[in-house]
């Protein structure tokens, strides 16, 4: 049975949810452009640095060499946004990103609002306020665009049966080459799981079957792509890194391992508000079951079927980190959102409540926060002055929202994302960048190598590591070696820059670099670091 009214209808939802990913891409955007790279986004950033200055390839480059973990897909689209500006800025990197993340935002609103526009906001809502998807989309997130890819071919297939859409077959399977050349092959399992998983529940196992068959058939086309490319971009040898970083490292636990059940407990608190409260309402129908019917809740049961799809099929790989399940954030956010829409029973109007107070209180907890970190960290934490002011000026207005029965769901729900993501621009973020920041060390040191010039020697700090946060800020190319051991250093003969961490240069005392005394000492990534002028 469709769950819309009217092709008008349709088309007014459309409109509305366009301005909802626009409205929400300023949001996602906002802040300053000229921020220096910092954790993970410092592999992407120099990856872009190095395609501006030599020209795109198959894959993306560190120290002019291909690196094997990704295809340059998603560095094309940093080295596109970056062409403008003739530099990669906070703006060009993040915005694949954010571009996705917004896209996100409109597909679920657009999939909820013919049930409920009341249900569709506060779906929204939710996705917004998990700090996993505000971290990763004021970043380079390759998991949060491949959730949106995910999410855009579950919306297809749900759009042809029950929003009267045309069918549009070659564009699912577009969407899983898209997946792939993003994220590699798990890019074009993951949506094909989820598409699977949608075709199951409702019934439709012959075209689950023909679509699974012709996944592999693309995922076994894209693999040998992906392999041609890297023989060509750097031989046999790169054809096995490409195989080890992007197959077996994350299969085998060698990139690191986490419990079976990794996701579904650490979820709790890496996809709050969403995850928890999808847990809440899923026990609630099962009380209730009963008494629910409708397209409502089948779209609930395949939102469920395909978050356990993203949450279990990623369960097998031993490597395991928070935002590789993002793809499962806009189901639980969907799910989580229902009470909205199940208007009758008892436990639903107490988990409204439990969510309306979550939203109520926001604000408020926030400024507590503040204030208590304000006391713990003074000199770290930035003056919270102005972000008080912001947020007790949204606390009062989700106090009137709470009076006003027409905007007290969607007013509150509003008050309480614009005081996350406030206290996370104006005060997390500006923290984080100043604690782990690269930029000012690397630039001091370039300043002193530039007037003496000499060989750059970077200690310990992990070619794919430390020394990368160190390369991302030197705007041209330049060439260095690594050592690891004082033996390593030993061997290098003549005058030479060496950066190091302070720990590793205290245990260099007794030997000639260790009575050396530092050129330049600062915090570098959270740790102290020095520059020695080796004699």
């Amino acid at each position: 049975m469709p769950a819309y009214s009217s092709n008008i209808a349709l088309q007014v939802q459309h409109r509305h949810s366009l301005i909802l990913g626009a409205l929400a891409l300023l949001l996602l955007i906002l802040g300053e452009h000229n921020q220096a790279a910092i954790g993970f986004d410092s592999r992407f950033v120099l990856f872009a640095n190095e395609m501006l200055r030599h020209g795109p390839g198959f894959f993306p480059t560190t120290y002019g060499q291909p690196y094997p973990d990704y295809s340059a897909t998603s560095t094309l689209f940093i080295w596109l946004l970056s062409k403008p500006f003739g530099e990669v800025t906070s703006l060009s990197a993040w915005l694949p990103t954010a571009i996705a993340s917004a896209t996100t935002v409109t597909l679920t609103y657009r999939l909820v609002a013919p049930h409920s526009r009341q249900w569709a906001l506060m779906s929204v809502a939710l996705l917004l306020l998990s700090m996993t998807f505000i971290t990763q989309t004021r970043a380079v997130s390759l998991d949060q665009m491949l959730a949106a890819v995910s999410l855009g071919a579950f919306y297809l297939a749900y759009a042809h049966d029950h929003l009267a859409a045309p069918r549009r077959h070659v564009g699912l399977l577009a969407l899983l080459v898209v997946g792939f050349a993003i994220r590699g092959p798990i890019g074009l399992v993951i949506p094909a799981g989820v598409l699977c998983s949608y075709y199951l529940v409702s019934g439709q196992g012959r075209r689950m079957f023909s679509l699974g068959l012709q996944a592999l058939a693309l995922l076994l086309a894209c693999i040998g792509l992906l392999l041609t490319l890297a023989w060509i971009s750097g031989g046999q040898t790169f054809v096995h890194e490409v195989i080890r970083m992007q197959v077996t490292g994350r299969m085998d636990g060698t990139e690191g391992a986490s419990s079976v059940l990794y996701y579904f407990t650490s979820s709790m608190g890496n996809y709050a508000l969403a995850y928890p409260l999808a847990a809440l309402v899923l026990a609630a129908l099962l009380v209730t079951g009963r008494h629910q019917s409708g397209a409502a809740l089948q779209l609930v049961k395949y939102c469920v079927a395909a978050g356990l799809v993203v949450m279990i099929g990623l369960s097998i790989p031993q490597a395991k980190k928070a935002r590789y399940v993002l793809a499962m954030l806009p189901f639980a956010a969907i799910i989580a959102a229902y009470p909205f829409q199940a208007m009758h029973g008892r436990v639903f109007a107490l988990l409204r409540g439990l969510i309306q107070g979550l939203f109520l209180l926001l604000p408020g907890l926030l400024i507590v926060g503040l204030v208590i970190a304000r006391k713990r960290f003074d000199e770290q934490v930035p003056s919270p002055v102005g972000v008080f002011f912001v947020l007790g000026g949204l606390q009062l207005l989700a106090v009137g929202a709470l009076f006003r029965a027409q905007w007290r769901a969607t007013g509150l729900a509003g008050c309480a994302v614009f005081a996350v993501w406030g206290t996370y621009i104006m005060v997390y973020e500006p923290l984080e960048r100043s604690v782990y920041d690269t930029r000012e060390f690397t630039h001091q040191a370039l300043r002193l190598i530039e007037r003496t010039p000499a060989p750059l020697v970077l200690h310990g700090m992990g070619k794919d590591a430390k020394a990368i946060k160190f390369m991302v800020n030197v705007n041209r190319d330049m060439s260095a070696l690594f050592t690891q051991t004082a033996a390593e250093l030993g061997t290098i003969n003549g005058p030479a820059w060496v950066v190091m961490d302070r720990k590793d240069y205290q245990r260099l005392q007794g030997t000639v670099l260790g009575n050396t005394a530092p050129v330049l000492s600062a915090r570098f990534d959270k740790n102290d670091y020095v520059l020695l002028k080796k004699p």
